[in-house]
């Protein structure tokens, strides 16, 4: 939220006429899963609309396979159901289920032709063969294959073999698509150009479909919305801009990209981080006075200035003095040693620090801010130097109470 605005949620508009909530195409209710002692999934629920891309992104260990596999009818869940386009498919096994599963892998078939493999599933169901051919040439068409139709598996390249994965598991309409890391033995050239020829196709075909990966960056451009799981819950799901810009937990801010955690208090009609006093309107049914909090901001959303003088939208944190200054492509990284907050709100825990990958932990407050090209060319700064550092938007987290 932006520094000077409430912190909490405004409640939306009402839907109109043409924004009402799309029907649910696939739910999962209630799922839980065990393997011995161990819990995997614990009270798993979410629904995916109909022609809805939905990401569960998390970390290895965090039950996402376990999901997608339950759907797939390949895992039976301890509780909990599953629903198709509403049918309880819970006890039917995976063959039944009009499940369309692309692994990583594409596990084409490498002595057949790319329609041959497109075919396949049409002529193991005894479709007639004026109808698998219409089909085959439809899809090629749609997956702009067309001039590799006679070509095998062997003589394509990996963003090739993934679209003749989607265009066979497309072949016997699913009632829902799920994919299975489905970029992760792609270079990183092609990860970008296929997710994104893969998100404009499934817009088209307008079926259901769900993702699993690790990768944040992944997860941002290719879903409607994103469930980030920890440990076998769902910590949040919202749209991307949701997450990335309001995260409910700790957890979210520092996996789903680059994020700045430091203690502060509630007080009154402001939050007092370290000497800084930040204006701010909070719902007092959730947050009190004296309350300890954390703020979470992105690196974007820091400002650094020579002298006190800020421009309207942003509000003052803290001087620090510049540790490091990296240049990154687009963007230059700033790292800053800030003064210490107040040691009433001090845990034994130590914080989250700022990461784009797996949490890392560090006891120091050092903070990270970004600058683009153009502002980093324009006003130079220099390892040792001390700003003024400035937000212009953040997000306040229950902590503990004081």
């Amino acid at each position: 939220m932006k520094a000077k605005e409430t912190l909490i949620p405004q409640q939306q508009e009402p839907a109109t006429a043409s924004q009402q909530p799309r029907p649910a195409a696939a739910s999962v209710l209630g799922i839980s899963k065990s393997f011995g002692k161990a819990s995997v999934l614990e009270n798993i629920s979410f629904d995916v609309a109909e022609g809805e891309v939905l990401v569960l992104l998390g970390a290895s260990g965090s039950g996402k396979t376990t999901i997608l596999r339950i759907i797939a009818g390949l895992e039976m869940p301890y509780t909990g159901k599953v629903i198709l386009h509403g049918k309880d498919v819970t006890e039917l096994p995976a063959r039944e289920r009009g499940v369309g599963v692309i692994f990583q892998s594409y596990a084409l078939f490498p002595k057949m032709t790319v329609e041959k493999n497109i075919g396949y599933g049409l002529r193991i169901r005894k479709r007639k063969r004026k109808e698998i051919k219409a089909t085959v040439n439809e899809l090629l068409s749609l997956v702009q294959l067309e001039e590799h139709r006679r070509k095998y598996p062997s003589q394509l390249s990996g963003g090739q073999q993934q679209r003749v994965a989607i265009a066979r598991t497309l072949a016997y309409k699913p009632e829902v698509l799920l994919f299975d890391e489905p970029f992760g033995a792609l270079d990183t050239q092609t990860r970008v150009h296929l997710r994104r020829e893969i998100r404009a196709l499934l817009k088209k075909v307008n079926v259901p479909a769900i993702f699993i990966t690790h990768d944040q960056e992944e997860a941002l451009e290719l879903g409607d919305r994103v469930a980030v799981l920890n440990v076998g819950n769902i910590e949040q799901i919202g749209t991307p801009f949701e997450i990335y810009n309001h995260p409910a937990t700790e957890y979210v801010a520092t996996f789903l990209g680059a994020a700045n955690i430091l203690d502060a208090v509630i007080r009154k009609d402001f939050i007092e981080v370290g000497s800084a006093k930040i204006a701010a309107t909070l719902d007092k049914e959730s947050f009190r006075d004296g309350d300890c909090v954390k703020i979470v901001f992105r690196p974007e959303d820091v400002s650094l200035n020579r002298g006190d003088f800020l421009r309207p939208g942003h509000h003052r944190l803290s001087s620090a003095r510049i540790e490091e200054i990296s240049f990154v492509g687009a963007y230059e990284r700033v790292r800053l040693l800030v003064e210490s907050s107040s040691d009433e709100c001090k845990t034994d825990e130590t914080p989250y620090y700022l990461t784009t990958e797996t949490p890392d932990r560090k006891p120091t407050k050092s903070i990270i801010a970004t600058r683009p090209k153009p502002e980093a060319s324009t006003t130079r700064l220099q390892v040792g130097e001390r700003v003024v550092v400035a937000l212009t938007s953040f997000t306040v987290l229950p902590q503990k109470k004081h």
